[in-house]
């Protein structure tokens, strides 16, 4: 069938094109014009629409007697448009998706870079001084002689770190690196009324022997963060929990939280320190207490500031029915 069709339509095209190429040439020759264009125009106009008419009745044909094309034409490129439109929106997610995957590919080479630095670093000496390790703390008091006031707390660092890094070199001094910059917005910042702590930090590892240090120096409010006697987490256990693997975890869960809710309130501390012996506080409890609900809590033990150590202990508590 579709090889009649197809030599049908090719016989069709050739019997309609010599009538369309007649029908220019008398038209050519008779000196018709349309829309006042010349004659020559005119004639090539008519040969065009005449190739259009042999295009529109071969498609008119194949959509006639081919059921086939019928169905390629109305139902299946309208169907492909529209799976091409949803892959089009199904690509969208999957685009940002990729976006970040690169972006953490990034930060992973950017990571891997470092800890390569770092490797080369261990091979050529001892690290003495971590990045980001805390080197010197000191109170700034507002003043209005703020820049003798920092010159001085930059000697008493220089020479601490001195100490760490270069302990058998005498002569060598000023071997700390800061930012002009840093240094004018901590004088601009300092000399606002209030209590401040300057807290200097190393902005690289640093090897024993090394001749410079380079620090980030930072000016925190010099607050109270906790109060002794403060419960800063608690959380309540039920009958379910009355064994010490239970009670472990909660407690790991409840440090963890401190730390969280110390670095809420400003506290430049990395890490909390416990006091007393809360295992054995807790099997004593259990000891005597079976089959009720009862809370832990974490209670500070002493007034902590903006750079001093936070110290707490952990109190177990019977919830009355």
């Amino acid at each position: 069938m579709a090889w009649v069709l197809i030599v049908f339509l090719i016989l069709l095209g050739g019997l309609i094109a010599p009538f369309g190429d007649l029908l220019g040439t008398k038209i050519g020759k008779a000196r018709f014009s349309i829309l006042k264009l010349r004659p020559k125009k005119t004639a090539t106009i008519i040969t065009v629409i005449t190739g259009g008419f042999i295009s529109s009745i071969s498609i008119g044909l194949l959509i006639l007697v081919s059921e086939e094309f019928r169905q390629r034409l109305f139902v299946d490129i309208p169907f492909l448009q529209r799976t091409l439109d949803e892959s089009k929106k199904a690509l969208v997610p999957l685009q940002e998706e990729r976006k970040e995957l690169e972006g953490k590919i990034v930060q992973k080479e950017e990571e891997l870079n470092q800890l390569k630095n770092n490797i080369k670093e261990f091979r050529r000496g001892n690290i003495v001084i971590k990045r980001g390790q805390t080197l010197f703390i000191a109170e700034i008091n507002t003043s209005e002689n703020i820049k003798s006031e920092l010159a001085k707390i930059y000697n008493e660092a220089d020479k601490f770190v001195r100490r760490i890094v270069i302990p058998n070199n005498k002569q060598l001094k000023n071997i700390l690196l800061w930012r002009t910059s840093d240094i004018t917005k901590i004088e601009s910042q300092a000399a606002e009324d209030g209590n401040w702590i300057l807290l200097i930090k190393s902005a690289t590892n640093v090897l024993k022997g090394d001749n410079y240090v380079f620090v980030l120096p930072d000016l925190f409010e010099n607050k109270f963060i906790v109060r002794k006697g403060n419960v800063l987490t608690s959380s309540i256990l039920g009958k379910s929990d009355l064994n010490l693997k239970s009670i472990n975890l909660k407690i790991k869960s409840l440090l963890r939280e401190t730390r969280d809710e110390i670095k809420l309130r400003g506290s430049q501390v990395s890490e909390i320190n416990t006091r007393g012996n809360f295992v054995k506080k807790v099997r004593d409890f259990l000891k005597e207490n079976q089959n009720i609900e009862f809370k832990l809590e974490v209670v500070s033990l002493r007034d902590s500031k903006t750079a001093e150590p936070i110290v707490v202990e952990i109190n177990i508590l019977k919830i009355e029915s």
